[in-house]
Parts: C-alpha cells; sequence; structure tokens
C-alpha cells in the first residue's frame, strides 16, 4: 500500500502522522507538497493537521483552492481512502467532500488535552478493528473544532450512520450532537478532530490510535486482493 501524506504550508503535524504509519503498518508512505497535479499513485491520501496557511481567512480555506485538493477529490471519487485530521478535517468541510462547517470552541480557547470519544459506527473502513461502542483515549488540539451544520444535514449524518466517533464523558468544543468525526456517504472519506497519530504508543499515554491506521490497511488489502 502506498499512502501520501499531504503537507500545506503551515501543517505542522505531518511528521507525527509519518511516523505513526511506519510504525503502525510498515507501509509505504511519502509526504507530497500542495502543488503537486497528481496523486494517481497513491492508495490512500491522508491530510495531517496544523494551521495550514496559518488559518489567515478560515482554517482550511485557502488550502481548498491549493492544485492538490482537486487530485484529493479525483481520489475520493475513485473510492480511495482520504483521511483529514484536525486541520485536515476542517480541509475537507472547506472543500465540500464533508457537509457542516467548523465555528470556533464554545469556551473561545485553545484546547489540547485527551478526551474520551466512542466508536459510533466501526462499519467503515477506518473503524473496522474497533468494537461498536467501544471506548478509546485521543488527544485534540484546536481552537477551532466545533462541528456545525443544519438539523436536515445532521438528521442525514444519523441517518446514512456517517457519524464515525463522538465525544462522550465530555464534549470540549461544543460540537453538534458530540460529533468528533464524520464520513461522507460512501464512507471512505473520514474527518476527525482528534488525533490518533498522537496515540500510537503508552509514551504517548495511549495506543487507541493504532486500530485505526490498522483498518485503513486491512480495508485496502481487502479490496486489492478481491479485485486482483
Amino acid at each position: 500500500m502506498k499512502i501520501a501524506i499531504v503537507v500545506f504550508p503551515g501543517t505542522t503535524c505531518e511528521s507525527d502522522l509519518f511516523e505513526a504509519i511506519r510504525q503502525t503498518t510498515g507501509e509505504d508512505v511519502e509526504y507530497v507538497r500542495h502543488d503537486v497535479e497528481t496523486l494517481d499513485e497513491y492508495d490512500a491520501v491522508l491530510i495531517p493537521g496544523g494551521a495550514s496557511y496559518g488559518d489567515a481567512v478560515r482554517p482550511g480555506a485557502i488550502a481548498k483552492r491549493q492544485p492538490v485538493v482537486k487530485e484529493i477529490k479525483k481520489a475520493a471519487e475513485a473510492g480511495k481512502l482520504v483521511l483529514g485530521i484536525g486541520n485536515g478535517f476542517q480541509i475537507l468541510l472547506e472543500a465540500g467532500l464533508l457537509p457542516g462547517t467548523m465555528l470556533t470552541n464554545e469556551s473561545l480557547k485553545f484546547v489540547c488535552k485527551p478526551v474520551k470519544l466512542q466508536v459510533a459506527n466501526n462499519d467503515t473502513a477506518f473503524t473496522s478493528l474497533y468494537e461498536n461502542g467501544e471506548i478509546i483515549s485521543l488527544p485534540v488540539a484546536h481552537k477551532k473544532g466545533h462541528f456545525y451544520c443544519s438539523e436536515t444535514e445532521l438528521k442525514k449524518l444519523q441517518d446514512n450512520h456517517q457519524i464515525t466517533f463522538t465525544y462522550t464523558s465530555e464534549n470540549p468544543n461544543g460540537s453538534m450532537a458530540d460529533i468528533a468525526g464524520i464520513t461522507n456517504e460512501k464512507g471512505n472519506v473520514l474527518g476527525m478532530m482528534p488525533h490518533p497519530e498522537r496515540a500510537v504508543d503508552q509514551l504517548l499515554g495511549s495506543t487507541d490510535g493504532v486500530k485505526l491506521f490498522k483498518s485503513i490497511v486491512q480495508n485496502w488489502r481487502e479490496q486489492h486482493v478481491t479485485n486482483a
């Protein structure tokens, strides 16, 4: 499996994600720039956290206009797995690959701490190795992580089982319906505010992110074998 990690000016979590992929899966992973013209050689595309372009307009608003986003959309339409974490989630929202928007945390403060999540749907390529309803611990690190959408969009997310992770015990940002992560209707694009790449070793306080990365690889292998 060949995995791309997209790096925009201002991205700060690319090395965390790179090491997490290498440590948990051993798969081939590469950085790609924001101005690349094709992602055809990659099997999955990951967008890490970090304030791309310094969140100069809105988080992800400038990044969505870069050439690589056209290729990310192309990859998603082809059924490839696309994961956006933190600012990567914000970019997916701005690009229209996922519904909704991000608002400033209700506290109006930057929040950086481990939080408890519930796996709301383990029937996805990103969560298949978790138990449905499993409680996990992943860290958050954001000021604009308050997910918001219309009531119509929320009902659609709920009816289509697109809500993948929810905050439990504590909602750190005020997100609607305690949403921490959602997929598109096809289930091949996931956006999440918590950082699984920061939870892959007990030295970091949790290994609950490992199953997410292994789920991605397992799904790709199953599809690859089926289509071979």
